[in-house]
């Protein structure tokens, strides 16, 4: 019966179920309740809140409510110095173990510059983010590097940072970004550049990693979850090193907002398609082509059936087939390479 009243009523006699303290309520009014009524709660029994009456085992009485208060208080009393003294121990532990510490430096700080805080910080919530995105603006006195995937840039993103960009122009420093082609299609994106004057300079590749801001190559800051809600700042000097190397290279890599994407080489296939050809050809989803490449997925699946058109692919097996045959299976070469290849004419790549 005890195990059973500790299953079905989980509590202590300082908060009864309903049923529980009506029953002793009734108890201590009348002085004794049937058995039959503290059925449905074993747990006055658990508790020695009833008992069986001596003189008759069909009746149950309840004990005197100002003994149940001493229990309880007594009860408590144990757990709060048995807290005291579990307290206690941990803190002379704690102390223990930093005595051991004093006098060396932690990897914290062998990681960050004095005076610089921790060498990777988790950053929750877009009021946190932007806090040390300010501060680190603030503190910025050379140059900005930064990666923004997504397309085309929405307005209200560009005003986002805005205050901080302006700040920066303010100061002389250098900004570099790098978007994806299909952020050239967005008019928020010219404005903010013609804005920015000379400060700025925008490339644009087919696609880009995921979101980076690094300045003067000190701290940096990446998205911590998808949704970025979460960022991290970085100011370990390998990662951050590192990041800007990565940088560097797309940026050799990447066209100048400016010129003019290169030509496909192949008659009616546009540079987007011919990204999405050679994605395809990896095997890669539409939507994941999709979000690679900065586009919606709807505008992904058009390109593919004009892409399908023009190829002359009534299947998605068949599509595969002709881009093989006609060379888009492959990544698009750059500019300096397309026009040192002959490409051949159309008959002759259907033919191959």
């Amino acid at each position: 019966m005890a195990g059973r009243g500790t299953d079905e009523h989980p509590h202590g006699a300082d908060r009864l179920c309903d049923i529980g303290d009506r029953v002793y309520s009734r108890a201590v009014r009348r002085g004794r309740v049937p058995r039959r009524d503290a059925e449905p709660v074993p747990c006055l029994l658990d508790l020695a809140l009833l008992h069986p009456d001596p003189d008759d085992m069909d009746w149950l009485v309840p004990t005197a409510p100002q003994e149940v208060m001493t229990r309880l208080l007594r009860g408590m009393y144990d757990e709060v110095s048995a807290s005291q003294r579990r307290v206690g121990s941990a803190v002379e532990a704690f102390e223990r173990y930093a005595g051991l510490g004093r006098g060396a430096r932690s990897p914290q700080a062998f990681a960050s510059s004095a005076g610089e805080g921790p060498a990777i910080r988790v950053l929750d919530g877009v009021a946190r983010i932007q806090a040390a995105m300010d501060e680190a603006t603030q503190a910025c006195t050379t140059e900005v590097l930064t990666v923004q995937p997504g397309g085309i840039r929405r307005e209200a993103e560009l005003s986002e940072g805005l205050h901080r960009a302006t700040a920066l122009r303010g100061r002389g420093v250098r900004m570099r970004d790098l978007y994806t082609h299909v952020a050239r299609h967005g008019q928020g994106l010219h404005t903010y550049l013609e804005l920015m004057g000379d400060a700025v300079e925008a490339r644009t590749l087919d696609e880009v990693t995921e979101r980076l801001i690094l300045f003067d190559r000190t701290v940096a800051f990446i998205p911590a979850n998808a949704e970025r809600s979460m960022a991290l700042e970085l100011r370990h000097p390998a990662l951050v090193e590192y990041l800007g190397t990565v940088f560097e290279r797309l940026w050799r890599l990447a066209l100048p907002l400016a010129a003019p994407l290169p030509d496909t080489g192949f008659e009616g296939v546009s540079h987007r398609e011919r990204s999405i050809a050679a994605l395809l050809a990896e095997g890669h989803q539409d939507a994941v082509i999709a979000e690679r490449l900065g586009i919606s997925v709807r505008t992904c699946r058009a390109h593919i059936a004009r892409l399908s058109e023009t190829l002359g692919a009534a299947s998605r097996t068949q599509l595969g087939v002709k881009m093989a045959q006609a060379g888009l299976d492959g990544p698009p070469r750059s500019a300096a390479a397309s026009a040192s290849v002959t490409i051949p004419d159309r008959e002759s790549r259907t033919a191959r």
